[in-house]
């Protein structure tokens, strides 16, 4: 087998097991808002804009380094 399916279904089933056992709903207070939320879901929610954050940044970055500097006359 591949090594990196086997790998896939691993975190898979771990994602599975970590969703089943953090079912417990938690309440999120913001401001004026209040919103009930489970906590599985919660964390998956920051980590995607987490890693989506870290994505742009990082492209952000990386596209400012190859761009070639260029010289303000005075």
């Amino acid at each position: 087998m591949n090594v990196k399916l086997i790998l896939g279904i691993i975190l898979a089933g771990m994602a599975v097991i970590f969703i089943v056992q953090n079912v417990a709903v938690v309440e999120l207070k913001f401001l004026i808002w209040t919103m009930s939320i489970s906590s599985a879901l919660l964390l998956f929610l920051i980590f995607s804009i987490g890693l989506i954050l870290g994505w742009l940044l990082h492209g952000y970055i990386r596209n400012k380094k190859t761009q070639p500097v260029q010289k303000k006359a005075l």
